[in-house]
């Protein structure tokens, strides 16, 4: 049981490192190398800058300036990565309090409660990541099939990659959460006899035997000794 514990919150701590690391990359989409040996220059571009780079090894990083200019689904990224961080935070405090190993969360019915607790937590953290990832993705292949978009067409970056594996982390760790609850709620208990009637029975009969003769004490007339 605790070994599971162990074993997810592992899962669920690689994947929260993981979608930090996709949320803070710039590799979110690039352009392709194949088409660009001419000028030797590429592009990639992540949620937060947008850079370039060239064959020499020189790269260069501009900021998104301003929020109002940034298009919509990018700022839908934003706030969904940044929800799968923040739960990704919380899930790892209630993760910590609701292994056995830890001595608080109090009982071990209450510590199970919290580890479900941070299993849909986890779960909801992956969600996001995935959610965002792939509405990203799918911007990228659409614009890239279009034959009508005569804009910049730009590749799958390494960044999406790396935030499906993490959310696929998180889900997983918070399943097995989830999972490792209702292993411990099936677990049968030990049951014990009650002898409650027979230990009062031997008190009252070890009392009747050790009570002492309390007869009173016979009175003789003076005529007896006569």
């Amino acid at each position: 049981m605790l070994g599971i514990q162990i074993i997810a919150f592992a899962f669920c701590i690689c994947g929260v490192g993981a979608v930090i690391a996709a949320t803070v990359s710039n590799e979110w989409k690039v352009t392709s190398r194949a088409s660009s040996v001419i000028t030797a220059t590429w592009v990639f571009q992540g949620l937060w800058m947008n850079c370039a780079g060239n064959a020499l090894g020189a790269f260069h990083c501009r900021p998104h300036l301003t929020l109002f200019r940034v298009e919509g689904y990018i700022q839908a990224c934003r706030g969904l990565m940044i929800s799968a961080v923040c739960l990704g935070f919380f899930g790892a405090v209630f993760g910590l309090v609701g292994m056995k190993c830890t001595k608080v969360g109090g009982s071990d019915h209450t510590k199970a409660k919290i580890a479900c607790l941070a299993g849909l937590i986890f779960i909801l953290s992956g969600l996001c990541s995935m959610t965002s990832c792939s509405l990203y993705a799918n911007k990228i292949t659409s614009e890239f099939f279009d034959p009508t978009f005569v804009a910049q067409k730009y590749e799958l970056g390494a960044a999406l990659f790396i935030g499906w594996a993490g959310a696929s982390l998180c889900i997983i760790g918070g399943s097995i959460f989830c999972f490792s609850i209702a292993e411990s709620s099936s677990t049968p208990r030990m049951g014990y006899a009650y002898n409650g009637a027979a230990s009062v029975m031997s008190s009252r009969t070890k009392v009747h035997t050790t009570v002492p003769d309390k007869s009173p004490p016979k009175h003789f007339d003076k005529n007896a000794y006569v």
